[in-house]
């Protein structure tokens, strides 16, 4: 790898400023080499740890259609963690390296996934709410500066495009049938809406990464400007259900053309990231008993990678003979 200078660094920024493609054989600074080890090791982890929540419904599921659909969408989101991976392998991080700082507390994941699935109604809101702030922040990551980050983007924000109508028609279901199932549906909305409005991360004044994210092209927008986008495209969709947004203060601005939010408990969101959350600890726990429990599926496969590997060197040597 040739030395990071100025020179370099410069050139570097030239070819993201005009749209290039960063490749793993490219040279690249090495701050922007930790940068997106960190985001994208960030939004693997999330990916792994948002199929616990869903996870635990598959069997209560109320229909065997609810319970094929559910179990996709968690295959799905293991899918988008080893694509997550994978790439960032590409980066000289290795899924034990990645795996490892996420059980040791290194990593994070997103606040989302530290809350509780507490109803059925609950399965729905993570599809239609979490799912849907996923695909707006998601879709940018396509046209990522890094290509295989961007191209593992191509694919995963088709499949959260599928658990986003999955979310919501789960949810319209509910609301058009009993006053309980009603009530369930807006009790889970009253949860879920502020810890999905918190998942785009800080205010921007307040964001340590943001700004040099976006100078490398490795995010395109900032967390206020997806998160003003995410309010704007759901709360029509929420009147349109005729549930009600958990916020007294929300109102829609004719001069802006944008709905304008409450204030966001911003210690809640600090509280949670730090460990403090109500399922941290639990998903950390799940996550670390399913590492230990699949060590003898790591070693078999290795094993016998290992014996393939022999096998054909042995080979090529008797045909070399």
């Amino acid at each position: 790898m040739r030395r990071d200078d100025n020179g370099h660094t410069l050139e570097f920024q030239q070819r993201i400023d005009r749209g290039d493609k960063i490749e793993p054989q490219d040279w690249m600074p090495e701050s922007y080499r930790q940068a997106l080890q960190r985001q994208m090791a960030q939004h693997a982890h999330s990916e792994y740890v948002g199929m616990l929540p869903e996870g635990r419904w598959i069997t209560r599921a109320p229909s065997l259609h609810r319970k094929c659909i559910l179990l996709a969408k968690v295959q799905d989101e293991a899918g988008h963690a080893q694509y997550l991976y994978s790439a960032l392998e590409s980066l000289g991080l290795s899924r034990e390296q990645a795996y490892g700082q996420l059980l040791s507390g290194q990593a994070k994941y997103l606040n989302i996934f530290n809350y509780p699935a507490l109803s059925w109604a609950d399965v729905g809101m993570i599809g239609w709410l979490t799912d849907g702030a996923a695909i707006v922040n998601q879709v940018p990551l396509s046209r990522s500066s890094y290509g295989p980050y961007a191209r593992a983007m191509l694919r995963i924000c088709q499949e959260e495009s599928f658990h986003h109508r999955q979310g919501f028609d789960l949810v319209r279901k509910l609301v058009e049938g009993s006053p309980d199932q009603r009530e369930m549906a807006q009790e889970a909305l009253n949860r879920w809406w502020w810890p999905t409005v918190m998942v785009f991360g800080p205010p921007d004044e307040d964001s340590v990464h943001s700004q040099r994210s976006m100078r490398w092209g490795i995010k395109l927008y900032s967390n206020d400007t997806l998160r003003q986008k995410f309010i704007d495209q759901t709360v029509p969709q929420i009147h349109h259900l005729g549930l009600s947004v958990p916020d007294e203060h929300l109102r829609f601005n004719q001069e802006t053309g944008h709905y304008e939010i409450g204030l966001i408990d911003w210690d809640e969101f600090q509280r949670v990231i730090q460990g403090n959350g109500q399922c941290n600890r639990d998903r950390i726990a799940a996550r670390r008993h399913a590492w230990e429990s699949g060590a003898w599926v790591r070693e078999a496969a290795a094993c016998y990678a290992h014996k393939q590997a022999a096998r054909l060197t042995e080979r090529q040597g008797e045909q070399n003979v």
